[in-house]
């Protein structure tokens, strides 16, 4: 089956009765509010953060780090969104799961952070209020805390409250072979190359007006 990275950035393809905290891996991208360009900008091909987009990065790291279940493959931070490939594993095969990983240190796509931050929980959703029915351990699971934390993070450092940063859902596809996993790696690898055409870019619609997000320095 082809890859149409088009369609799995519009469509949320999530199957009804699916068990999203199995073992597998998924291909999730989640949008900013309203497709604003908050995290950097593309720059010959490559794309910069900015001090948001390095929380973003640090936060996509530290989630992970925090959740024996899954494991990080391919990722990249665009300029309005966030593509990466989830995989959820058992816990004792974390260092050992069927889907070979790429070589993350070689790998432009993957920019190198640590992370020094405390967690949190997004102002307008707030995790003790989120639907009991998602289950622990699951994609959804992973999904909501990074979300969460990341809005906090961003409030405190602008001093404010309740802007939303992210769309409420995200869209996932599930990768059921290594010829997949291979398109999905590469679409990522190569996303900030294909800026200018890329469907999730608002520049190209004429009604975008952009909003800023203020910082203190």
């Amino acid at each position: 089956m082809n890859f149409h990275p088009d369609y799995y950035h519009r469509h949320s393809i999530r199957l009804k009765g699916y068990n999203y905290a199995q073992p597998g891996a998924y291909f999730v991208t989640l949008c900013t509010y309203q497709r604003h360009c908050w995290f950097g900008e593309i720059r010959n091909g490559k794309m910069g953060l900015n001090q948001i987009g390095k929380i973003v990065a640090q936060e996509w790291l530290y989630s992970a780090q925090l959740r024996q279940e899954i494991q990080l493959d391919a990722w990249i931070i665009m300029p309005n969104h966030l593509h990466g490939i989830v995989i959820i594993t058992p816990s004792k095969e974390r260092n050992n799961h069927p889907i070979d990983p790429i070589d993350k240190g070689n790998n432009p796509g993957f920019p190198q952070f640590e992370y020094t931050s405390p967690t949190g929980k997004q102002p307008d959703t707030p995790l003790s209020n989120l639907p009991i029915h998602r289950p622990a351990r699951s994609l959804s699971s992973f999904m909501a805390g990074f979300k969460s934390t990341v809005t906090k993070r961003i409030n405190l450092m602008r001093q404010s409250i309740g802007t939303p940063i992210w769309q409420r859902n995200y869209y996932e596809h599930i990768i059921r072979n290594q010829k997949s996993l291979f398109n999905i790696r590469n679409y990522i690898i190569n996303n900030p190359r294909r800026w200018e055409s890329d469907a999730d870019n608002p520049y190209h619609d004429p009604n975008y007006q952009s909003m800023e997000l203020d910082l203190p320095f």
